[in-house]
């Protein structure tokens, strides 16, 4: 596969926080921003600095750490959002407007050429203070794609350093965001970012074929958190540019800590099927996937937990078989005997029938009774 060129910038502290529900302090922002450092995140989109005079003096703490990561912020095309980024001195302002026939009627019952006319004088504004500018097309999915090339032909000229797509309401499907990024990265003279919702569930996959198909910057969030459905998960595509495309620079190895920090920062559980970070992406019960395992883990697990700083588990229940009953006992100290183990088995197999989880004190219990009724 061509090697692909790109960075990640994570929205948690700005479209995680627009989660339903969900409110950062200061100071967990401050520390999310420093394990996306770690992880070697390029760019962290600190917050929406003009909603509030708290939201500005925490952007303004974020970008005072002096992470290696650049500090970005989000701007409506209006002056006084421009202003609140000029004032917080950040790396990068993302100035969006919704470019959507749809939104451009209902929210500014305006028209494309005075929105436009409006946004371009902002990112005019911005450049001439100093700032670096994401020309950001807020519903770019369901806009006109003459109309988009057209803006971001402009904002190009009036050196914004980045063009951004949204797909915001989550509406598209990779063959399709592949397609309509590679006409748009077409004579495009900057960088093009993408920025994916999850409605359709989709939203990690979308990211990573916009990538393949010429995107640069990419959009994420801790354990895919953000409005309605959330956002690409910034665990999924890394685990995918890693594995699929062989870069190596993040450390994903504190992917783990970052979300369990989001989770109970956020309040919202991650699912435990949820793919690289959920209690069960490298949990097996059936046997004979056990068995493959203990042999080579590659037969069940595509990727290693240790490299996303997790853990293999073995979980007992109706499906286990003997050799990953006699494995999970070993690593008690304990050993069985045939009869021993087929006791245990069975009484395994009767509890977990009955909706019953097998912890290890009630393992431990087992084992004990399997001594006596030998």
């Amino acid at each position: 596969m061509k090697q692909l060129n790109v960075e990640i910038c994570d929205v948690t502290l700005r479209d995680g926080e627009q989660t339903p529900g969900v409110s950062f302090t200061c100071q967990e922002k401050v520390n999310i921003a420093r394990k996306l450092d770690e992880i070697g995140v390029e760019v962290i989109e600190a917050g929406f600095p003009n909603i509030s005079e708290q939201e500005r003096a925490c952007v303004k703490t974020v970008k005072g750490l002096g992470l290696d990561a650049r500090i970005c912020c989000l701007a409506r095309a209006v002056r006084e959002d421009v202003d609140a980024a000029i004032d917080c001195d950040v790396d990068l302002v993302s100035i969006f407007f919704a470019t959507s026939d749809l939104h451009m009627r209902i929210k500014y019952k305006k028209s494309r050429e005075e929105m436009l006319e409006q946004a371009l004088g902002m990112v005019d504004y911005a450049v001439d203070h100093g700032l670096n500018v994401r020309f950001s097309a807020e519903e770019g999915s369901r806009t006109d794609t003459d109309f988009l090339k057209e803006m971001f032909r402009q904002g190009a000229e009036r050196k914004a350093a980045y063009s951004s797509f949204a797909d915001t309401v989550g509406c598209m499907t990779p063959l399709e965001i592949f397609n309509i990024v590679t006409e748009l990265k077409s004579g495009l003279k900057n960088p093009l970012c993408v920025h994916c919702h999850n409605d359709m569930g989709f939203a990690s996959a979308n990211t990573f074929t916009a990538a393949q198909a010429g995107a640069f910057q990419l959009h994420t969030t801790v354990n895919g958190i953000g409005e309605r459905a959330g956002n690409a998960s910034l665990e999924e595509v890394l685990v995918a540019l890693r594995m699929k495309n062989g870069i190596e620079r993040y450390d994903l190895t504190k992917l783990q800590e970052i979300s369990k920090m989001v989770e109970e920062y956020s309040g919202i559980q991650v699912a435990k099927t949820k793919a690289v970070v959920g209690e069960h992406a490298f949990a097996h019960e059936s046997g004979i996937h056990i068995a493959a395992i203990l042999e080579d883990p590659a037969t069940y697990e595509y990727f290693m937990p240790e490299m996303v700083g997790g853990e293999r588990q073995f979980v007992l229940g109706k499906h286990t078989g003997r050799k990953a009953l006699a494995h999970v006992v070993s690593t008690l100290g304990c050993e069985l005997s045939p009869a021993e183990t087929d006791w245990v088995l069975e009484q395994i197999k009767e509890r977990s029938a009955g909706k019953c989880s097998i912890t290890p004190e009630m393992l431990l219990n087992l084992i004990k009774r399997s001594k006596e009724c030998a």
